[in-house]
């Protein structure tokens, strides 16, 4: 949709348009005089973007997406959800089955500590001297699991199937943020208690879990409808694990199926990405074109990609809704919604060749071999070639410059905001909560400076 005309432009006429607009003046108001009756705009409280529907929101969800692109995406499994595991993952606490012994000897270390962790599903009372003489016979130890065994023992079976070493999430969400959690700091996971700990863990879990919907408009449907809408088709997906390298993740950016720009996922500088934005740029277009512009759900999304070396293809990692929960990292949302439409591509059809400037060359999409021909065997092309190539609109493509602030973020840790314990959390809710969580604290830190007494006197001796 063309922008409103500029008053202060002089080269607007002040003449009513095609569709009866009164005419503007060449002069813009000014506020500040008392004699001019017409008001000032007042700014704009929210941002343009079309209404958010539910559908939209399930259109990017893995389950939805994934069996159309299964061979486009890294190998994974996805796993239903049943509602005692939902049940579970929304329980306070975080207490892991110990049906095998790494899971068991995590839960009794923890244990000891602050109680979170238990084998036995309750507190550890073991230290409080007014406990009485009951107390210390053993109490039987309740399945965590009991709901959910099946579900437990195939996630177990689907980590094995995936080589051992997995990357878990639900539906729209990882838990990046609760990496901090987790043996090596990242989220590859290699017992099923490991991805039980990460998605408890996470808030970005928990939004998936509690606010799915939040800001969506309702869209009339079908009374049967209405009601299967409530039952949100909740999954776990299990990722093989591999190395990816993050400065070859991208976010692209969909308006009206045109690939509208595109940006770096992880917010550092990369000095090698330079000499590649043509190449990169040229086959993520190239993909879409051929892959997503006329398959997926909806015209408006956001588009996760991988492209690894030697930067010949390109993984779809996932959708996110064109919505302003998903971060623009690079980009703003008012920058998005308000960049000029891309040009149509009027007549292309599948056999049509384009010539796209890459890396000093030009590439022919679909030509075998896919190599750039270099400039010295171009000379031959006519100059009405050369300015065609010019003339090819190609999104932009923003990479964190060195100069950037984003390019001095390797010392601040991602997700930081999200790194607190539960514990802390519900503590700072309720008076009484934060007194109770201060004492345990306190007896903390009592035991690790004793610890720590006790190893300088032996070391003394």
């Amino acid at each position: 949709m063309p922008s409103p005309s500029d008053p202060s432009d002089p080269s607007v006429p002040s003449v009513p348009s095609v569709r009866s607009v009164p005419s503007v003046p060449s002069v813009p108001s000014d506020p500040s005089d008392p004699s001019d009756p017409s008001p000032p705009s007042p700014p704009p409280t929210s941002l343009p973007f079309p209404p958010v529907t539910r559908a939209h929101i399930l259109n990017c969800s893995y389950h939805s997406w994934h069996p159309k692109y299964q061979s486009l995406s890294p190998k994974a499994r996805v796993i239903p959800l049943t509602a005692p595991f939902l049940a579970y993952l929304r329980a306070d606490g975080i207490v892991l089955p110990d049906d095998d012994e790494i899971g068991r000897q995590q839960a009794l270390e923890w244990e000891g500590d602050s109680g979170v962790f238990s084998s036995t599903g309750k507190p550890d009372n073991r230290h409080d001297d007014n406990h009485s003489s009951s107390d210390d016979e053993e109490e039987p130890e309740i399945d965590i699991a009991e709901g959910w065994r099946d579900l437990h023992n195939t996630i177990k079976a689907t980590i094995a199937e995936l080589g051992g070493v997995v990357v878990p999430k639900l539906n729209w969400s990882a838990p990046k943020d609760a990496t901090w959690i987790n043996a090596g700091n990242s989220m590859e996971c290699r017992t099923a208690n490991d991805v039980y700990l990460l998605l408890k863990s996470s808030d970005f879990v928990t939004h998936d879990l509690e606010h799915a919907f939040d800001d969506t408009v309702a869209t009339p449907r079908p009374a049967a409808e209405e009601e299967d809408e409530e039952e949100i088709p909740y999954c776990l997906v299990l990722r093989k694990a591999f190395q990816l390298n993050p400065s070859l993740e991208f976010r692209c950016f969909v308006r009206n199926r045109r690939l509208l720009c595109l940006c770096q996922r992880d917010m550092n500088f990369y000095p090698f990405l330079a000499g590649l934005e043509g190449r990169i740029r040229a086959v993520i277009q190239e993909f879409f074109d051929t892959r997503m512009r006329d398959t997926f759900e909806d015209g408006n999304f956001v588009m996760d990609v991988y492209v690894p070396a030697p930067y010949g293809r390109c993984w779809v990692v996932d959708f996110n809704p064109w919505a302003a929960r998903t971060d623009p990292l690079l980009f703003s949302w008012l920058e998005i919604l308000t960049m000029g439409e891309p040009p149509v591509e009027v007549g292309k059809g599948p056999e049509e060749v384009v010539r796209v400037a890459v890396d000093g060359g030009v590439r022919v999409p679909g030509q075998d071999g896919g190599g750039a021909v270099e400039d010295g065997d171009s000379g031959s092309e006519s100059e009405t070639d050369s300015e065609a190539d010019e003339e090819i609109w190609l999104p932009e493509l923003r990479l964190v410059r060195k100069d950037d602030p984003e390019a001095y973020s390797f010392s601040t840790p991602q997700y930081s905001a999200h790194k607190l314990p539960r514990d802390v959390v519900e503590a700072s809710q309720s008076g009484e909560g934060l007194r109770e969580f201060a004492r345990d604290w306190q007896d903390i830190l009592a035991k690790r400076q004793k610890a720590e007494e006790d190893g300088a006197s032996s070391e003394g001796e």
